[in-house]
């Protein structure tokens, strides 16, 4: 045992660690063993939140500035004090790292934790934090993806009372609103920027494990856009990067990634569409009418399509840009606006073929593919979130 190792190994105490053994026996491979789980936290006043939401200006729409920066600012003293504990531990890196929003009574809790890893042959300084876990880590580690930091991007949005009028005028007529079209696109790509952005300060090439959570946040429709990823660095796909003169990003899972390797293929960019359509004041009135009688409801059954068609067909013109060979992983979200609009969400990722990519092994480990099972299921919790999506908690 070296100084590098955990303070536990030294004193002989339990190790209580978030890994499961399919994710030690994956990180093992690579030299890693389990440290402690580790946490770092800010709470913030919730009447601080509310505040700023209720003074918002609804006739402006769009990103809300000032609280995406208390939000953010929240996330990243959580992270700072979870390094801070990182680093007391002597780890060489932490993997399930995750930022989550909490919300208690009268205060929301910003929280970062995630489980400390060692080794004993290491010859860095440099201490990793990823999002991924220790089956994702493994899989990345054989792509030839180092991890350097757990990066986010964060946008606080609302449509506010203006969009909302203008788009309404749209509503006597069927088919897309582009007013909030726009307004959602430019918004959600936001989040996806400033992740590229923070990962190209620590000098990394790629983002990759990008997971998309959307939050509510309060009245008048404000929501948090998040996006948390591992910014990384591959040496054998710097030439892609600097073709692109961009960080390659990726919200495919690692065994995805993995496979698509072997075959060749490199992620090039996480991409997202967004199309609002509204069924329209006529549309509206004859649906509502076919509902007393049982059949197909044609209108709806053709907008729904039409705005699904539209926001793939919004991605593939951005994959085409990028001259992909695949567009993979596509997710298809639908949001209910209100006042009869509906937001559809395409999200996908774009993959070039190139031939230098390599993985070190033939084949994967079972233990890195198989998915843990839930053996602790809170039914209270589960009523809870779904009270969060469709009832704002009250800031």
């Amino acid at each position: 045992m070296n100084i590098n190792q955990d303070k536990a190994f030294l004193s002989n105490q339990t190790i209580c660690t978030g890994l499961s053994g399919n994710e030690i026996y994956c990180l093992n491979l690579y030299g890693y063993q389990p440290g402690n789980l580790l946490i770092g936290n800010s709470v913030f006043a919730l009447g601080l939140i509310g505040g700023m939401t209720s003074s918002i200006r609804t006739t402006v729409g769009g990103e809300i500035k000032q609280l995406t920066k208390m939000i953010a600012e929240g996330r990243r003293l959580s992270l700072g004090r979870f390094e801070e504990e990182l680093n007391k531990s002597d780890g060489v890196g932490a993997t399930s790292l995750s930022s989550q929003i909490i919300f208690h009574a009268g205060n929301v809790e910003f929280l970062s934790i995630g489980s400390t890893v060692h080794r004993q042959d290491n010859n860095s300084n440099l201490v990793f934090t990823t999002a991924s876990d220790g089956q994702e880590l493994f899989c990345q580690l054989d792509m030839g993806y180092a991890p350097i930091k757990f990066v986010f991007g964060n946008v606080a949005y609302s449509i506010g009372f203006m969009k909302s009028f203008f788009g309404g005028l749209k509503q006597i007529t069927r088919g897309e609103v582009k007013q909030y079209s726009d307004i959602f696109d430019t918004t959600r790509r936001l989040a996806l920027t400033r992740i590229m952005d923070e990962a190209r300060s620590f000098q990394a090439n790629s983002v990759i494990g990008i997971k998309t959570t959307i939050l509510p946040l309060g009245p008048q429709g404000i929501q948090e856009m998040v996006m948390v990823g591992t910014a990384s660095y591959n040496q054998q796909l710097e030439s892609l990067a600097q073709q692109h003169e961009t960080v390659l990003t990726s919200n495919l899972n690692a065994e995805e990634m993995w496979n698509l390797a072997q075959v060749g293929y490199a992620p090039v960019s996480l991409l997202l569409s967004t199309s609002v359509y509204s069924l329209g004041l006529i549309g509206g009135i004859k649906a509502s009418l076919k509902n007393l009688i049982k059949g197909e409801i044609s209108d709806l059954t053709d907008m729904i399509y039409g705005a699904r068609q539209k926001a793939i067909e919004k991605l593939q013109n951005q994959a085409n840009d990028l001259d992909a060979n695949l567009l993979v992983g596509i997710k298809t979200y639908i949001y209910d606006l209100g006042s009869g609009l509906i937001e559809f969400l395409a999200i996908g990722t774009a993959v070039k073929k190139v031939e230098i990519l390599k993985t070190n092994s033939n084949q994967l480990p079972v233990q890195a593919v198989i998915k843990e099972k839930t053996t602790f299921v809170n039914s209270y919790d589960a009523l809870y979130d779904y009270s969060l999506q469709n009832q704002n908690p009250k800031v």
